[in-house]
């Protein structure tokens, strides 16, 4: 369990309440609208009506102490001046929204450890699964490497790992076989492939683009 201090309550910082509260995290959120908070006291360990770029508000709930401090405001400026007061207040760690690739920049300059611009991963999301009959799901790890769930090939339906040489020949790693019975991560060389499952794997994105015609 770790504490969380969470600025910000719209609908993003809504949904990150209700998934931290279901992780079974201590959560402090602060939200200028008392509607904000009130819809979200259920989600909260606690929660204070005010403005996060008052530097005065930031000392009394004591930013050094939270494991990670969770910036979701929209606003240019004020975003910019609370991540900046939350490093200059001894924060461990602050991972802010971006809006755009100017405010990722920005907020990386001003002290923020993580950015999260959810429009942009969420429109890359769609654009790879949706335009691809192969591609089930998707996580993109750095500007090379991601995890796709993909579906098997022909050519490879009826072979083992083994025989296919994924890692060897490829370069890929298969972390998981998913099946109608849930997801197998006990992968073993003499496993068959056969194409009623999907597969997760991991590997630069050139290559997987290229073995599973995305």
């Amino acid at each position: 369990m770790k504490s969380v201090l969470l600025i910000g309550l719209g609908r993003f910082g809504s949904n990150i309440a209700e998934k931290l509260y279901e992780l079974k995290h201590e959560v402090m959120a602060i939200d200028q609208h008392e509607e904000r908070i009130n819809k979200n006291l259920p989600f909260v360990t606690r929660a204070q009506i005010g403005d996060s770029t008052d530097i005065e508000l930031l000392k009394s709930l004591g930013v050094e102490d939270y494991d990670v401090c969770i910036v979701t405001i929209k606003d240019f400026a004020d975003s910019l001046q609370t991540v900046s007061l939350l490093k200059e207040l001894g924060a461990k760690a602050v991972v802010a929204r971006a809006i755009d690739d100017v405010h990722e920049k920005f907020l990386l300059r001003n002290g923020a450890d993580e950015t999260v611009y959810p429009e942009k991963q969420l429109a890359t999301w769609t654009a790879v699964c949706f335009t691809s009959n192969h591609v089930f799901d998707y996580i993109r790890l750095d500007d090379e490497h991601s995890i796709f769930e993909v579906t098997i090939p022909d050519e490879w339906n009826g072979k083992t790992i083994e025989q296919l040489g994924v890692r060897r020949k490829h370069g890929l790693n298969i972390m998981a076989i998913k099946e109608e019975s849930g997801l197998n991560m006990a992968i073993t060389p003499d496993m068959v492939l056969t194409q009623d499952k999907h597969l997760l794997v991991l590997g630069t994105i050139k290559n997987i683009k290229k073995i599973f015609n995305i």
